[in-house]
């Protein structure tokens, strides 16, 4: 038996589920208790496979569109993902009398909010973000078709030519990166000195917080892994942030099994992080496959430590959600 090779693996903290996420999931589980299977959940409900397959286990069924509920089941509730719907879609709902519980994160919300704001006080708006994500989709959404303008890049934001200069208001996807996202702010406002900001920080402090913790986390690493889907916009901007702040490798990996192990080189210091919808167990799992190979130290780095929760739904509230209902996410921690 030969000794294992020491490895200190800084574990970041904040990682993982935020409130929004958390909550978008409680309300497809408490939905499930109460309603009985299935539950139909419009797109995923949050960009995580592992999620979606313990969600389906359980009964729900993922659909993109609502065409797709068979008419016996049109009396079950459906659930509108975290990430946020166009106002079409509870239209669509309500012309088919279904019954839907929106689990849209409430930060999301509030940029539709914003974005409404602006466009009432007579300005065009500004989206930043990324073209196709389904939070996109359902922020321009909100507003009448050409009345919103998507920057994605400060290429972007050099080449814009808006109708009215004097009259701009921007808001930003909730998963950027803070950095980048300066940048491309930076340059509007120099090109449109009236341009209007949100009247708070469209950027979720879930994002923020864990692009902090990495930052910090990143210098000295061998390695900085980010557990999250291929799809998640936060969980790929931590991928970028470790690699900007110091870390040799950065890899997104969804579960385990994805690591190369023979070829990740030597190791010493890794450096763990998780998207913001990306389960805790996830984590454990990968730190156990750590220590099957390795005598590892755990060193937390803990920035800032969230408190943030957001209520389930009002029809929901009644029914009892217990740590053993969410397990299949958290462990039992």
């Amino acid at each position: 038996m030969t000794d294992k090779p020491k490895l200190t693996i800084r574990l970041c903290g904040p990682r993982g589920f935020c409130a929004g996420v958390d909550r978008a999931i409680q309300i497809v589980v408490l939905a499930l208790k109460k309603y009985g299977a299935p539950v139909y959940v419009r797109h995923e409900i949050v960009h995580n496979r592992y999620v979606v397959e313990g969600l389906q286990a359980r009964g729900a069924i993922f659909v993109e569109e609502l065409d797709e509920i068979p008419m016996e089941h049109r009396d079950q509730p459906v659930v509108f993902s975290a990430h946020g719907v166009p106002k079409s879609v509870p239209e669509d709902a309500d012309a088919k009398n279904l019954f839907y519980l929106d689990a849209t994160c409430p930060l999301v919300s509030k940029v539709h909010k914003q974005a409404m704001r602006h466009q009432r006080l007579g300005r065009h708006v500004i989206l930043i973000g990324h073209s196709g994500h389904p939070e996109v989709i359902g922020t321009m959404g909100q507003l009448p078709e050409g009345t919103v303008s998507l920057i994605e890049t400060v290429d972007d934001a050099e080449k814009y030519q808006p109708e009215d200069a004097e009259n701009l208001g921007f808001v930003t996807q909730t998963t950027l990166s803070v950095d980048d996202t300066a940048g491309i702010i930076a340059k509007l406002q120099e090109r449109f000195p009236q341009l209007t900001a949100p009247a708070a920080e469209s950027i979720c402090y879930a994002t923020t917080n864990r692009q902090e913790a990495v930052k910090e986390a990143a210098p000295g690493c061998d390695l900085f892994l980010i557990v999250g889907a291929p799809n998640s916009s936060n969980s790929k901007r931590l991928v970028e942030v470790a690699e900007r702040s110091g870390a040799r490798h950065s890899l997104l990996v969804q579960r385990a099994e994805e690591i190369d192990w023979d070829n990740l080189g030597e190791l010493s210091v890794v450096g763990i992080s998780a998207g913001a919808s990306a389960p805790e167990i996830i984590v454990d799992e990968i730190i156990d496959a750590f220590s099957q190979r390795f005598d590892v130290t755990i060193d937390l780095a803990i920035t800032t430590v969230e408190t943030e929760n957001f209520l389930v739904n009002r029809q929901i509230r009644d029914v009892e959600l217990t740590a053993q209902d969410m397990a299949f996410v958290n462990g039992n921690h």
